[in-house]
């Protein structure tokens, strides 16, 4: 291992994932996982006590998922570069990520070469973006429309999935530690944006878009 290997902090709340990301990593010689976080909570005790050069996130994770740890570390550690890995299709969070100051997006089944030249890419003060993304990109920059539900905050978002995985709103207000009221305002925002009509119409729509949890 080099002495000036890129130092990754690699925040993901499964195990088996963690361990192979860092076979994966640590066997290129110059990318080391410098430590592991299970949860946003553990991953900024980990940047309380040494540096990274990156920091790969998962961005489904229990509690505040990925997003809210990137908006985080912009914050906090502003110069510290974030590559967003997501076993979501990057229409889902891709262009979320980035507007929030992300390095890159990965999905999961990205193959290992990608997302080490990814961590190269990041670690070297750039970004990573897929050709596919980059296209995505254009075509908002050149005004097309974007698909409805890229018009959804990030927790619109976060309780379609909900809604799609068959919570109700009540269960959905418990896990997201919000009023039954606010969820259901929430609700009604999104099929507003969707033009649904049901739950079976915000259900059809997930499926459809690949959005269920």
């Amino acid at each position: 291992m080099s002495d000036k290997a890129i130092r990754v902090l690699l925040v993901d709340d499964h195990a088996m994932v963690r361990k192979g990301l860092q076979l994966i990593l640590n066997a290129t010689g110059d990318i080391q996982v410098a430590a592991c976080a299970e949860s946003t909570a553990e991953a900024f005790s980990k940047l309380k006590e040494q540096e990274f050069d990156v920091a790969l996130v998962d961005i489904a994770m229990p509690g505040k998922n990925g997003l809210d740890l990137l908006r985080q570390i912009r914050d906090s550690h502003p110069k510290l570069p974030v590559l967003v890995l997501s076993m979501y299709d990057e229409e889902v969070y891709a262009v979320r990520a980035l507007k929030l100051g992300a390095a890159g997006y990965l999905t999961k089944n990205s193959q290992d070469s990608i997302l080490i030249d990814a961590i190269r890419k990041a670690a070297a003060g750039g970004k990573y973006i897929s050709a596919k993304l980059a296209e995505k990109l254009a075509s908002l920059i050149g005004g097309q429309s974007a698909f409805p539900h890229e018009t959804l905050s990030d927790r619109e978002l976060e309780v379609l999935k909900l809604i799609a995985a068959g919570e109700s709103l009540v269960r959905i207000a418990a896990m997201l530690h919000l009023s039954p009221n606010t969820v259901t305002t929430y609700r009604a925002r999104i099929m507003g944006k969707l033009q649904a009509k049901s739950n079976s119409d915000l259900t059809h729509y997930a499926i459809e878009h690949g959005l269920r949890l």
